[in-house]
């Protein structure tokens, strides 16, 4: 068997900086975001979150052979930063939210594979366009996410942001990382 090791778009710089993998007990913290440079070039942001997800996968030149593909929810600590003179409770949940779209994301992914791909061939036949519609569901998701809360600053949206997220979680638990 050969070992392919492929990232997603947005993981890539992780190779460079400190990750976190996504962990329902561990919440991020403001010593996280370590990145010093606000690349928005926007004042009016507090924060950012980079965060996606890796996957490695394992398969044979074999087609009929199983293959095996783990999926992991990162933020990336060196490409994340924050306005220090913005930092509140409220803002970092803002940017856990973010980190949690990353591990809803990352269940839909597993979730998709688990149903399509079982082979080195399914691999090959499909795995390019599964990770394409998740990938652009979860690029539409978190900008949708920000639009609707206003990057947080809408508290009524946000709220319902924050229960959405957990359901939605919650009902893939069957696809939590092992």
């Amino acid at each position: 068997m050969k070992l392919i090791s492929l990232f997603c778009l947005f993981a890539v710089h992780t190779l460079f900086g400190q990750k976190i993998i996504w962990q329902e007990d561990r919440k991020l913290i403001w010593d996280n975001f370590k990145s010093p440079v606000n690349t928005k070039n926007n004042p009016d942001v507090a924060a950012y979150t980079h965060c996606g997800w890796e996957y490695s996968v394992v398969k044979s030149s074999n087609p009929r052979s199983p293959v095996k593909i783990e999926i992991a929810a990162i933020f990336n600590e060196e490409r994340s930063w924050k306005d220090t003179k913005k930092m509140s409770d409220y803002i970092l949940l803002h940017e856990q939210k973010h980190f949690d779209i990353a591990e809803l994301f990352a269940r839909k992914f597993r979730k998709e594979v688990a149903e399509k791909i079982k082979t080195s061939g399914d691999y090959d036949k499909n795995f390019k366009a599964v990770y394409n519609k998740i990938s652009n569901e979860y690029k539409k998701y978190q900008i949708s996410y920000d639009k609707i809360t206003e990057h947080g600053m809408n508290k009524e949206k946000q709220a319902e942001y924050n229960a959405i997220i957990a359901e939605e979680i919650d009902n893939l638990k069957s696809y939590k990382a092992s």
